[in-house]
């Protein structure tokens, strides 16, 4: 042991190392997220991890409050970014004239929270966002809404419910009840919390912040109301009738409703749900949450409508929508309810081989690799055959080649089926296609299993 030079090994709470089992499968699910969104059209974006303060505050309440901030070597104010969201708006904003319009970006990258770590919650996670700057049209956020669907579904949630509503609707909603109109933020942060303290608690706090216990009441009785979404807007175009600017945000989610099934959103993925309000203060619209009833895990996607934002960096307003998919929620319940098959190892065969045939397993790796297969040539010929063959059983390879002496002088390999335990011998020219043959109904076996 050097004195003086021993460390600790440590992660600080709330953050974790990603080993290989957890990344392959992390990789896949974002593959898929991203082959969605650019079927959509979307266009990659990255930002920088660390933006100036005065940039992420203003806009996104309780979660400014858990922000990241310091000063960098050079005294400036600065803090980790909390989503992607706000870093999109300013971009939008230093780019308006070099991007064309509407703006479909998709993000996926990692944000910092100082939040409570709990189970499926850290303060490092990563997001995968999709946007739309410089459509007003619910159109944008029919697409959206079709993008969290397809994206739920193409990982296997059995069971997800995206519940829609209304920002300024709830606010109508409040105004109709009695709520002042000053408390808009308080209707936005206490409905919010429905599902965590229940109703008795939401009243609570709305008349702790100086909502009459009428009108809390009022307001409660009417955000619960249930239906289909056609029925409940229609009571609701007349229970509004007198509320200015009640009618243009129902007309707004009747023509989100009507768009749904034209985009492919089976009717039971979604609902008209007017307890939902969404924790960020810059949601201006409709906006959307994707709920799994089973297993019951909660939230694992959020989205919005958010007009005003991009506008406080630009000096003129561009509306925008769109959707963040919770990637490590959604990790979670994939992993543990075995929703999709992840292999051991991202290598698809390892090479064996002896001393004397280094070379010979060396040259088979090369050309296997040139044929599109993903190779682990073993780095340990002196060892036997048996445990070269075990380690890549343990590392989860499914097939391994073997390469001896003989196998050279005759142009052959043996390929050997680390899972079922058949061996059979290849000639040199055919073992691409033996492997990616094997590879392809193994694939197919997994698809229908």
């Amino acid at each position: 042991m050097a004195s003086g030079t021993e460390r600790k090994a440590r992660v600080l709470k709330g953050f974790r190392d990603y080993l290989p089992e957890q990344m392959i499968l992390r990789g896949q699910i974002i593959a898929i997220f991203r082959e969605i969104f650019e079927r959509h059209g979307f266009e990659p974006l990255d930002t920088p991890a660390i933006e100036y303060l005065d940039v992420l505050t203003g806009a996104a309440g309780e979660n400014e409050k858990l922000m990241y901030r310091f000063e960098d070597h050079g005294g400036r104010p600065v803090g980790l970014r909390y989503d992607l969201t706000v870093p999109l708006a300013r971009v939008v904003a230093m780019h308006q004239n070099e991007l064309s319009m509407p703006f479909k970006r998709y993000h996926i990258a990692p944000v910092w929270r100082a939040d409570n770590p709990q189970r499926g919650r850290f303060r490092e996670f990563w997001q995968c966002d999709a946007d739309i700057a410089g459509s007003a049209s619910m159109l944008a956020d029919a697409e959206i809404v079709s993008i969290m669907a397809e994206a739920l579904t193409a990982v296997g949630l059995p069971e997800f419910t995206i519940r829609i509503s209304h920002r300024r609707l709830l606010e109508s909603l409040g105004r109709a009840a009695g709520v002042p109109e000053e408390l808009a933020g308080v209707i936005y942060r206490s409905i919010d919390k429905l599902d965590k303290i229940g109703k008795e608690g939401v009243q609570r706090e709305l008349v702790a912040a100086g909502v009459s216990e009428a009108a809390a009441a009022r307001l409660l009785a009417m955000v619960t109301a249930v239906g289909p979404p056609e029925v409940l807007l229609t009571e609701l175009r007349q229970a509004l009738r007198d509320v200015p600017g009640a009618g243009g945000s129902i007309d707004d989610l009747a023509e989100l409703f009507s768009l749904l099934p034209d985009f492919g959103v089976p009717a039971d993925r979604y609902a008209l749900d007017l307890t939902l309000a969404r924790g960020l203060d810059y949601y201006t619209g409709p906006v959307y949450e994707a709920t799994v009833t089973r297993p019951k895990v909660g939230s694992v996607a959020g989205a919005g409508r958010y007009d005003a934002l991009v506008g406080t960096f630009a000096g003129r307003s561009i509306p925008a929508t769109g959707m963040s998919l919770g990637l490590e929620r959604i990790i979670e319940v994939v992993r543990e309810h075995g929703l999709m098959p992840v292999p051991g190892s991202v290598a698809q065969v390892s090479v064996a081989a002896f001393p004397a045939t280094i070379g010979a397993a060396a040259r088979i790796a090369r050309d296997l690799r040139a044929a599109g297969l993903r190779v682990d040539l073993s780095l340990q010929p002196n060892r036997s055959i048996g445990d070269q063959l075990k380690q890549a059983g343990r590392k989860g390879i499914p097939y391994a080649v073997i390469i001896g002496e003989n196998e050279v002088e005759t142009d052959r390999a043996a390929l050997k089926d680390l899972h079922g335990g058949e061996q059979v011998e290849v000639p040199l020219a055919d073992l691409a296609q033996a492997l990616q043959s094997r590879l392809t109904v193994a694939s197919e076996n997994d698809a229908i299993d």
